[in-house]
């Protein structure tokens, strides 16, 4: 059990971990998400999607905590996170915001160099019409416009064979790409993801408030979670209906879900945080 002298940071991927896979809803992890909002414990959202996306999930979760874009390439930090604005972030209207990636130009350009020989074997979404990204995702026409709304990286919906991609992404990489494969999408992005974020917002945390003792949970079901699982202290994989659990190589706490997306999210929380432990807020002043 966790000692309730440790000041706790969760880390969440969305798609198929908080939000279901198929509906997008996350009602099933309601309960859990409001008894870590009482006690003041972040709830940290370290997704794939966009700042555009994650600025209306975050209202509708009712969040006020930092969060973490396009796997791993910004960090979003509420303005009255921490007593002094983080080094090296630009204030951005309410969020002080860390980039740690390369702008979205750089990579389209990467891939238009490949499209000769692969072209036929993807589509980015640079190359879709709304209607096409919203068939891809799921999404509505209007949410789609705002998962259209990159500023590092560059989803691609690969339509080749497995072979075909693999020679497709060993090719990326000698450009200067590190492509990750999401739950639908891969990601041709920077030398980011949403590990090294995690340590990155968990070190200015620790810096800001003196903090002597901190533990990181992460939850997540893919293959791009995987650097985040490994860097926290407790790793949650997710069940998911569609893909395996992630294989995992570090050596921290690893625990797997019984139950899909966000009904597997509320088990592993309930399970890792009792009631007894929340009931008693932690660091009342760290957050406005």
């Amino acid at each position: 059990m966790i000692s309730k002298d440790t000041f706790i940071l969760i880390y969440s991927d969305l798609d198929g971990t908080l939000l279901d896979h198929h509906s997008y809803a996350f009602d099933a992890a309601k309960s859990a998400l409001e008894r870590l909002k009482q006690a003041n414990i972040p709830v940290i959202l370290n997704t794939s999607k966009t700042a555009a996306e994650v600025l209306k999930l975050r209202d509708a979760m009712h969040l006020d905590t930092p969060f973490i874009t396009e796997n791993g390439a910004a960090v979003y930090i509420p303005t009255h996170t921490f007593p002094t604005q983080p080094e090296g972030a630009i204030r951005d209207g309410d969020f002080d915001v860390l980039s740690l990636a390369s702008p979205r130009s750089h990579w389209i350009e990467v891939i238009e160099q490949l499209k000769p020989q692969f072209g036929q074997m993807f589509q980015g979404f640079n190359d879709m019409s709304l209607t096409e990204i919203s068939e891809a995702t799921g999404l509505s026409e209007q949410d789609a416009l705002l998962a259209s709304q990159r500023l590092y990286g560059e989803p691609l919906l690969w339509k080749g064979s497995i072979a075909q991609r693999d020679e497709f992404i060993e090719r990326t990489r000698a450009l200067g790409a590190c492509p990750l494969l999401g739950g639908r999408f891969l990601h041709i992005c920077g030398d980011t993801n949403k590990g090294y974020a995690l340590k990155r917002l968990t070190d200015e945390y620790t810096a800001q408030f003196g903090l002597a003792q901190t533990m990181t949970i992460a939850l997540g079901d893919g293959n791009n979670d995987i650097a985040m699982l490994e860097a926290a202290d407790i790793g949650v994989r997710i069940l998911s209906p569609v893909n395996a659990p992630p294989t995992l190589s570090a050596q921290n706490t690893v625990i797997t879900s019984t139950h899909y997306g966000p009904a597997g999210w509320q088990e592993s929380i309930d399970k890792l945080i009792p009631f007894q432990h929340t009931t008693t807020t932690q660091g009342n002043e760290l957050h406005g």
